[in-house]
């Protein structure tokens, strides 16, 4: 063999091993953005209604406002109520029609258990642990037409206190396949869940904060 030739697939093998690394870096960072190891290997709220996850994404946030502040900004959560702090304008595109509320509404501040949550008009996420000032869970999926969600899919919003009287706000999201196919649907879109959801915990935290003076 030439030595141009070994120089060349040496170079492909080279050149695949460090995007298939630099690939999974990515993905740890993104499925685990602003959280500590600490709470990523803690048991959060919802943990319990799904007994093996096949991925896990959990982000956090620190925010200048008490727990308490922070609450009402998460029972508002949905559309057709507070938004989701996020880039509507991206999510309109794809029909959602939503609002995200600048300020606290009282009409949006009770949530109870089998409520439904809406990320679109016609669809919804259901509440199943409200813990006022502490935690919200919402679980379930997104159909495809008329096909049934292929996976079971817990969303929750948890307030720790931190020092200061700050709030560690913590995101986890909790996915179950139930069809083979089913990580070709979910992992790519993995990415586009960690740039919203890193829009949204900045949006609520720029909101609690000013709120809070």
């Amino acid at each position: 063999m030439r030595a141009s030739h070994r120089y060349a697939r040496s170079s492909l093998v080279i050149g695949f091993g460090a995007a298939v690394l630099a690939g999974r870096l990515a993905r740890r960072r993104y499925l685990r953005w602003g959280a500590s190891d600490a709470e990523l290997s803690a048991h959060l709220p919802g943990d319990e209604l799904m007994a093996r996850a096949d991925i896990t994404a959990t982000r956090a946030i620190t925010i200048g406002a008490a727990p308490a502040a922070v609450w009402p900004w998460i029972a508002q959560l949905g559309q057709g109520r507070g938004g989701f702090y996020t880039y509507d304008a991206l999510e309109n595109l794809l029909g959602c029609d939503l609002h995200s509320a600048d300020r606290i509404h009282p009409e949006w501040q009770h949530v109870s258990i089998g409520d439904p949550v809406r990320l679109h008009p016609e669809i919804a996420l259901i509440a199943v642990v409200v813990d006022p000032g502490r935690a919200l869970v919402i679980r379930g999926g997104v159909p495809m037409g008329n096909v049934a969600p292929p996976y079971d899919c817990t969303w929750a919003f948890v307030l720790l206190d931190a020092p200061g009287g700050a709030t560690r706000l913590v995101v986890r999201e909790r996915y179950g396949y139930s069809r083979w196919w089913s990580p070709l649907l979910v992992e790519p879109v993995q990415l586009v869940s960690f740039v919203m959801s890193r829009g949204m915990l900045r949006g609520i935290r720029e909101r609690a904060e000013r709120a809070a003076g």
